[in-house]
């Protein structure tokens, strides 16, 4: 049987987002990341909601009720101790509500924020949540002010969750958002002595019996919203249903450079040694890749020894949220000899498309359509092409969004006939039919004297100079309609040389000089501006349509 809490695996989502499909990935265990068990797929019946996974672990008896289903910082909670919490969650705040609600036994799709640190705690607020018969809005940590009273006022959210650590704060929120608050009680590990006995275990298994199935919850209710990053226009809520939510799992770890090479040399401490609670799989965005390689670069030989040989003993390695450039995925495989799982997906719908487990990885691919999901190209005459020219790509699948929170004409916009999603990312499709992202329809094509050009293609060319991050978006221009432009961070070599020599780190012929020989003519900047860093979103993506404002002004 499916572990009870398999899909909440899918709200770790902040403060980045990493989606994908795991199918019983092992991950990271340690502070600050979570693991959850070793998981089957099990199959639902047509109400396709999170109360039949409960259902099934509770027909297990005791056995479920005292399973480790989650262990946070070296430390373990069973099933038993979230779900009781997360019955006190949801009597809470039923007894907050109207008397009509309280009559109900059911908040009726009212917007419950939830703010906590990856955590037991975040879980139980989750399930509580949708016991209540509540939508969650999980708030990320990482918000600014403005941001979070826009997703909060956006979202009307009527609840709000939080724990003790951020109870101050989220109290005064609520306040100035009308809200409701109540408070997450901490839950103990199974290693404290408060986890109580036998009578209990099966009063709590009575209580939650009742209230599955006194529960009006279906598949096709909304269960979640999330709100996008924002890369494209303030942030949309993304609203997913019971049924999206259950094809789809996702993990979220927090990023720390020099923490994840360590955890990866504590479980492989020498070669062909393996720690009980070893590291498996990591999964993470370019941005991330690129960070560890500056740490690598960054250690002594013997360290990197360690590191490297560490690396390589994970059964597996994936990207996703924003195309890889080769050369960091060259890169990474000389060190580690791991050639990354590419893959695709939104917040719209999770996981789309993916390279093979087993087979060809192709660079600068994300590879085919996952199994149960169709995808289309949309030309720019708004046909359909299945498998030639280049366009939006169009995703159906069954984790697909149910709509823009309180955006009904964005919503119907964002669909073409039969149900298929716009993606907003233009595509190309190579001899194996293997997918290619050539970027966001909006910022990263751009049309140069004619020309249609990819900025990732450019990007991914000059990323093989001596420069540390890259760039390139397209500027007004009056003879070309617009010029390309690109944003370099250069190494700090080169920043170093060029403060001893009083110029610059790298100049705009030395860099067309350079790209004569790897790009076409019409692609080589004409532009270029040196910056310290890359402005990046939470999820690790530069947003080119605000700095092409903030440029063109």
């Amino acid at each position: 049987m499916m572990n009870s809490f398999k899909a909440f695996n899918y709200f770790f989502k902040h403060p980045y987002c990493f989606p994908r499909r795991l199918g019983g990935f092992l991950l990271l265990r340690r502070n600050p990341s979570i693991l959850f068990s070793q998981v089957r797929l099990l199959s639902l019946s047509s109400s396709g909601t999170f109360m039949e996974v409960v259902r099934a672990a509770i027909r297990q008896g005791s056995a479920a009720a005292e399973r480790i289903t989650l262990r946070v910082e070296g430390k373990s909670y069973c099933n038993y101790q979230l779900i009781n919490s997360a019955l006190k969650i949801r009597n809470e705040m039923l007894g907050n509500t109207s008397e009509g609600m309280r009559e109900k036994g059911n908040l009726g799709g009212a917007r419950v924020g939830i703010v906590a640190k990856p955590s037991a705690e975040f879980v139980a607020g989750m399930l509580g949540t949708w016991l209540a018969g509540g939508v969650a809005v999980p708030l990320a940590l990482s918000y600014p002010e403005a941001e979070l009273f826009h997703v909060m006022n956006d979202s009307d959210v009527s609840m709000l969750l939080s724990t003790e650590d951020h109870q101050v704060l989220m109290e005064n929120v609520a306040t100035k958002c009308a809200a409701q608050f109540s408070l997450v009680p901490l839950i103990p590990s199974m290693s404290s002595k408060t986890i109580t006995d036998g009578h209990s275990k099966v009063d709590m298994e009575k209580n939650l019996k009742e209230e599955i199935e006194n529960s009006k919850v279906a598949g096709d209710d909304p269960a979640l919203i999330i709100y996008t990053s924002g890369t494209t226009g303030k942030p949309k809520g993304v609203v997913h249903t019971h049924k999206s939510i259950m094809s789809q799992v996702e993990f979220m770890p927090k990023f720390s450079v020099s923490g994840i090479w360590q955890r990866w040399r504590e479980s492989y401490p020498k070669d062909g040694v393996k720690v009980d609670d070893a590291i498996t799989v990591f999964t993470g965005v370019p941005t991330m890749y690129t960070r560890l390689l500056q740490g690598y670069e960054a250690m002594d030989s013997e360290l990197q020894a360690a590191s490297a040989s560490a690396a390589s003993q994970l059964r597996l390695m994936m990207c996703g949220s924003s195309a890889l450039p080769y050369p960091i995925m060259k890169q990474w495989e000389s060190i580690t000899g791991h050639r990354l799982l590419e893959r695709y997906g939104m917040t719209e719908f999770v996981m789309g498309l993916s390279n093979p487990l087993r087979g060809i990885r192709k660079g600068g691919t994300v590879g085919k359509p996952l199994p149960g999901v169709q995808v289309k190209i949309l030309l720019e005459d708004e046909t359909a092409c299945d498998t030639t020219g280049v366009g939006e790509l169009c995703v159906r699948s069954p984790s697909l969004f149910k709509e823009y929170w309180k955006r009904p004409e964005v919503t119907k916009e964002s669909f073409v006939d039969g149900g298929f999603f716009k993606t907003g990312d233009t595509v190309k499709v190579d001899e194996d039919g293997y997918y290619i992202i050539l970027g966001r329809t909006s910022a990263d094509i751009m049309k140069v004297g004619g020309y249609k050009l990819s900025a990732l293609d450019i990007e991914a060319v000059i990323l093989e100079a001596t420069v540390s991050e890259c760039c390139v978006l397209g500027l007004p221009d009056k003879d070309y309609g617009e010029a390309v432009c690109a944003i370099i961070v250069p190494e700090a070599d080169a920043k170093n040389r060029g403060k001893e020599e009083f110029k610059p780190a790298i100049s705009l012929e030395e860099l067309q000089t350079w790209a004569k020989e790897k790009l076409a003519p019409y692609k080589i900047p004409t532009r270029l501006l040196l910056w310290d860093s890359l402005p990046r979103n939470a999820m690790g993506k530069v947003n080119k349509k605000e700095l092409k404002k903030m440029l063109d002004s």
